[in-house]
């Protein structure tokens, strides 16, 4: 994996305007070049964070039981820090070459992304309260 990306197993079952409407509380659905101009430009080998402040990406599939199980709380959440954290999905199916840049093989992958320092990604499902102590640890 060509990202210095800590990766925390959870073995439990723009410049673009896309960030002022993020503020709001839901979560934006990116595409890979969106991705690449507002998050991150994977394609490159050091991680450089494009945004001014916290953010949550979920790396997820329509078709992933997990996944659907995941988005009410990613929806409830965004709600609940509206303002204060930036909420994203990026559908692995339309976005390859980011999936592969990040070595995701399994979904959710959930990226937390603080303001600064390194991000951290979190794999498989997780609950409300589980989810919610990372968000908090952004902030």
């Amino acid at each position: 994996m060509k990202k210095t990306i800590a990766v925390i197993a959870a073995l439990a079952a723009g410049a673009f305007s896309a960030f002022a409407g993020n503020d709001t509380g839901k979560v934006t659905v990116l595409t890979e070049d969106q991705y690449k101009a507002e998050i991150e430009d994977f394609s490159t080998e050091d991680w450089k964070y494009l945004g001014d402040g916290p953010a949550i990406v979920d790396f997820y599939a329509d078709w992933c039981g997990p996944c659907r199980r995941l988005a009410p709380i990613m929806e409830e959440l965004a709600g609940e820090y509206a303002g204060k954290v930036r909420f994203y999905k990026v559908n692995v199916d339309n976005a390859k070459a980011l999936s592969a840049a990040y070595g995701i093989r399994s979904i959710p992958s959930v990226l937390f992304i603080p303001a600064e320092g390194e991000p951290q990604m979190n794999v498989g499902l997780m609950g409300k309260e589980e989810f919610k102590e990372k968000v908090e640890g952004l902030l």
